[in-house]
């Protein structure tokens, strides 16, 4: 049966086993996440070679959207754990769930894989009877930034770590240094007492910018879902701390996931050598990536993109989200919301 049976632990675990051992495995694609994602509702679906071997998988969750009348948003969140540039299996994974998700109340199945945008596999997705949305969409009508800022480490060890640190931007360069001499340091753990003080700085920090943030129980789950896959990075001078992050260490790369800061001693950058440690991790466990999270805009007037792109000198523009649309009427209204925002 290509739905996983979650009464079935010997299935369960067969579907596990495969995700962590892909070379094409996703944090977002894990079992693990699913329970992070504690109001949506999980579908674990495979598709096997002639052998019987799992090749394929989709990891979906699924949410009701008041927008789209009720009905459901089924959401593979930077999957599928395949070849992604396959799209013959791709098709194959979308169809084994189709029936399955539109039984459920599904208006959507969508996946946004982290897959680098070209023409040529736009057509092919097309071709196939996808409904493909990238260049056409523009500001947060993703449900995710389709640029993505990355940091390549396939060449560097701490042995030469000071050939990557010369590859920034000077003025991140400077900034890093700057922390360090006005004796900003950073520490990590993943302890609910850490967390504690990083929660405060993001909440901090989302009050300042005037966003959206999620409670804390959100975070907590994180950390007792992925142990040692994450940390709670902190940076602080002798009297408080300054500013926090939490960073996931999965699959080929270290993922800056969430972060914040007070609004106390900016001038110090706590932030810039925040992130040097926390590539240093990246560094540390083999990973040849370090995932800087998206921006919705490449405008160097925006403080976020100008912060990344100190580090990453450049944007992945990543293809989309590739849809198999159920119900066009509740499509059409989801998206109409989504791009209003």
């Amino acid at each position: 049966m290509p739905i996983v049976d979650m009464n079935d632990q010997a299935e369960l675990q067969r579907y596990m086993d495969f995700l962590a051992t892909s070379p094409n495995r996703k944090l977002t694609q894990t079992v693990e996440w699913g329970r992070i994602k504690s109001n949506w509702e999980p579908c674990y679906v495979y598709v096997t070679d002639d052998a019987g071997e799992i090749i394929g998988a989709m990891s979906i969750l699924m949410i009701a959207n008041e927008q789209a009348g009720g009905k459901k948003l089924a959401y593979c969140s930077k999957g599928p754990v395949c070849d992604v540039r396959d799209v013959s299996l791709v098709k194959r994974l979308y169809d084994e769930a189709s029936d399955y998700l539109q039984q459920q109340g599904a208006f959507v199945l969508r996946a946004d894989p982290e897959v680098e945008y070209t023409d040529e596999y736009d057509h092919a997705l097309r071709e196939a009877g996808f409904t493909v949305r990238n260049k056409d969409i523009v500001g947060h009508g993703t449900i995710m930034p389709r640029y993505n800022m990355l940091l390549n480490l396939s060449e560097y060890t701490l042995d030469n770590i000071d050939e990557l640190l010369m590859t920034f931007h000077s003025k991140t360069r400077y900034n890093i240094r700057l922390a360090k001499r006005k004796g900003v340091t950073v520490d990590y753990a993943n302890s609910p007492q850490a967390l504690d003080l990083f929660y405060h700085t993001h909440e901090i920090m989302a009050k300042r910018q005037h966003i959206t943030y999620r409670p804390k129980e959100y975070f907590e789950r994180v950390l007792d879902v992925f142990g040692d896959h994450v940390r709670v990075y902190l940076a602080h001078d002798d009297e408080e701390v300054l500013s926090g992050a939490i960073a996931m260490n999965y699959g080929d790369r270290v993922w800056y996931m969430y972060g914040g800061s007070t609004n106390n001693k900016r001038n110090l950058m706590p932030n810039y050598l925040m992130q040097w440690e926390m590539i240093k991790w990246a560094i540390e466990t083999n990973k040849t990536v370090y995932d800087f999270g998206g921006i919705f805009e490449i405008d160097l007037d925006d403080g976020l993109y100008r912060f990344k792109n100190g580090f990453t000198n450049g944007v992945t523009e990543y293809i989309g989200e590739i849809d198999r649309v159920f119900d066009e009427d509740a499509y059409r209204k989801y998206n109409e919301h989504m791009e209003s925002l």
